[in-house]
């Protein structure tokens, strides 16, 4: 079967500086060499610090950016050797939520006008029908349609967020990247819009591209996760697999960072040495061995290859993979709240219940409710 979205040494430099007479002289390795695949329906997740090249890959994957090198295949087309009206027609099956939901929505348009302009770009519904496919819309993400006459500011956190979804579905998409959808929210809105992603993956097949550097969310999300440092992959696997049994020290160091709401869970929180590596002048060998406490001299020479480990699916870029104690511990396998931080969700959720029956708006807008 052949993946929806196939990625193939990807990789992307940034000019950093040039010379007196504009020659490049230094560059940032913002990817380097990143392969991987999505398949239908399937919520891969990209995961891994502030820098790493995670927002960089799903420009490209768009080609908002052009790559350096490199193979992207959707559907088993090159997506590099599109031409304009091509790739136009591909940005139909394949759409982006940005980080902001502000700074990604025309602040002089209304919802209306927002949603009718990819309507009328690809011809998807004729002009007199669209005004009833903005209010099915709407509804589909859990939003009245008397919004549709409102401009982004007007709109609460958890109903702009959801908002930022509207265009995305307005073209009937195959994929959609997801960038730090949730970063920005609170713990309450946070779970209703992963909640609706869901939903709307299961009712539309939706793919996933959902990059995050929160691991607690990604472990609700994701089916696999790949785990990235200084642009490149460093493991992959099942999201399941990857939290049971993390073999990456650097997948070790971030899982082991995740907050649990237990205070007497016992775990091994490991904590990394040094600073991070410029991407302007990366390390030799592995890209982790100034802070990995598993180096040995291999590593300060000899880039590690992701391989396959014992587990079908498993792979791992590390030289000292099957000589690393066993993750025990790293997350705790008891995630339950306490009983009395359980009291305290479940009456908040009964509050939440209450007020969605009520539709009693709030902040000026009613937020989409938790499916």
């Amino acid at each position: 079967m052949t993946a929806l979205l196939e990625v193939k040494d990807l990789v992307k430099h940034f000019v950093a500086d040039r010379s007196m007479f504009g020659r490049p002289t230094a560059f940032i390795r913002a990817v380097d060499g990143v392969s991987f695949s999505v398949d239908a329906g399937e919520t891969l997740a990209l995961v891994g610090e502030s820098g790493c090249g995670k927002s960089t890959i799903s420009r490209l994957v768009l080609r908002l950016i052009e790559p350096d090198s490199g193979h992207i295949s959707f559907e088993g087309r090159d997506l590099l050797a599109l031409g304009v009206n091509e790739l136009r027609a591909f940005r139909r099956d394949a759409q982006i939520i940005f980080q902001d939901p502000y700074a990604s929505l025309n602040p002089r348009m209304t919802v209306s006008q927002i949603l009718s302009e990819p309507l009328a770009l690809h011809d998807l519904v004729p002009p007199p029908r669209r005004r009833e496919r903005v209010e099915e819309l709407l509804r589909l993400v859990g939003l009245e349609p008397r919004f549709a006459r409102r401009y982004p500011h007007e709109f609460s956190g958890a109903s702009a967020n959801a908002s930022r979804l509207r265009g995305p579905l307005a073209v009937e998409p195959k994929l959609i990247i997801c960038d730090e959808p949730v970063s920005a929210l609170d713990v309450s809105i946070r779970s209703q819009i992963l909640n609706l992603l869901r939903d709307l993956q299961d009712r539309l097949g939706l793919a996933y591209i959902f990059v995050s550097h929160d691991l607690a969310v990604v472990k609700h999300i994701a089916d696999r996760v790949a785990v990235m440092n200084l642009g490149g992959i460093v493991e992959t696997a099942d999201a399941q697999a990857l939290f049971a049994s993390p073999r990456h020290p650097y997948s070790r160091a971030l899982l082991s960072a995740i907050p649990v709401p237990k205070p007497q869970a016992k775990r091994s929180r490991i904590v990394l040495q040094g600073e991070m590596p410029s991407a302007l002048n990366p390390p030799p060998g592995c890209r982790f061995h100034t802070r990995c406490p598993y180096v040995i001299d291999r590593c300060c020479v000899e880039p590690p290859q992701l391989k396959a480990n014992a587990a079908a699916g498993h792979l791992t870029a590390c030289h000292r993979t099957d000589e690393l104690p066993p993750p025990d511990a790293i997350v705790p396998s008891d995630g339950a709240f306490s009983p009395s931080l359980e009291r305290l969700v479940a009456a908040f959720g009964r509050a939440e219940e209450v007020r969605d029956r009520s539709g009693v708006d709030i902040v000026g807008a009613t937020p989409p409710a938790a499916v």
